[in-house]
């Protein structure tokens, strides 16, 4: 089954939810518009990597000290949804936390090689990954 152009996400209708990574709980809109979906191969628009989605994020949910790292000038917006990427580049494979204004479709259309695949995802066809059956929602 194809992942539509734009995936509605919803948290059991709570306007928040915590964050592991943040610490605390995030404020988030009901809906989140997500451009991607989980399996998805994207790249970013700035820097050269491209990765698989294994997760999204409705709202900017990491710490405030990974977002006060990011220079002001290249900040993205928080309330926009961020994706969580098996992330891939010429010299290493590496987990990524991505704006949605960051990314972009992968011209590439190949696999991802990233070690931790075969733990999330079963297969890689027509452009796209699929969930292992056991962690599908």
């Amino acid at each position: 089954m194809s992942t539509p152009p734009e995936t509605y996400i919803s948290r059991m209708n709570k306007a928040s939810f915590f964050s592991p990574t943040a610490g605390r709980i995030i404020d988030a809109p009901r809906e989140t518009k997500a451009r991607f979906g989980i399996g998805d191969v994207v790249r970013h628009k700035n820097h050269d990597f491209r990765g698989v989605i294994f997760d999204i994020d409705p709202v900017f949910a990491n710490s405030e000290e990974w977002y006060e790292s990011i220079p002001l000038n290249v900040r993205p917006r928080r309330d926009q949804p961020y994706y969580h990427l098996l992330a891939e580049n010429e010299e290493s494979s590496y987990v990524a936390y991505v704006s949605q204004q960051n990314l972009m479709d992968d011209a590439e259309g190949g696999p991802v090689d990233h070690p931790s695949l075969s733990q999330i995802f079963e297969d890689f066809d027509n452009g796209r990954y699929h969930l292992r059956r056991g962690l599908t929602h």
